[in-house]
């Protein structure tokens, strides 16, 4: 799959999940050290939401805006994973103020298992998945662009859906 990054075609590889498929599983490790995977919220909708770099702009803007929507959103899930490094990840968390559930994929096993690792940049693409309580991806949407700040409202609608 290609998209691109300001205007440049740059190439996933893999193979991306498909919406009502079984979410592929998952297990990382937070700004805690804890391994967190996806099973652990069987019965409850999860919001994935997916930046290639938490250190730039629109990275930014889309991790504090999932962070506010955790705050009123009630019954889902919402996990940020970026390949960042722990250490990365817990002083831009701790800059911004942010305290959502963040989960670093520096060995890319997320990235493998959702077809969204970029070789070109060493990252992974812009992308949100929405897994309904019985494990079930029912929304995928993964950034065409991804310097361009993704749908907000329908994955929101999406995930408020699913509660």
């Amino acid at each position: 799959m290609n998209v691109t990054r300001k205007g440049q075609v740059v190439e996933i590889v893999g193979v991306q999940p498909k919406v009502n498929e079984t979410a592929p599983a998952f297990s990382l490790a937070n700004l805690n050290d804890k391994v967190v995977k996806l099973s652990d919220f069987a019965g409850k909708p999860v919001l994935i939401s997916v930046v290639p770099d938490i250190d730039t702009r629109i990275c930014s803007l889309q991790t504090k805006r999932f962070n506010q929507e955790a705050a009123s959103v009630e019954g889902v899930k919402f996990i940020t994973i970026s390949n960042n490094t722990k250490e990365e990840q817990a002083t831009w968390c701790a800059a911004e103020g942010v305290d959502m559930e963040i989960l670093h994929d520096t060995e890319g096993t997320f990235g493998e298992a959702y077809g969204l690792f970029i070789p070109e940049m060493g990252h992974l693409a812009r992308a949100i998945f929405v897994v309904d309580k019985d494990g079930k991806l029912i929304y995928e949407a993964i950034s065409a662009e991804i310097s361009e700040e993704p749908d907000y409202a329908a994955a929101l609608e999406q995930a408020k859906s699913a509660r």
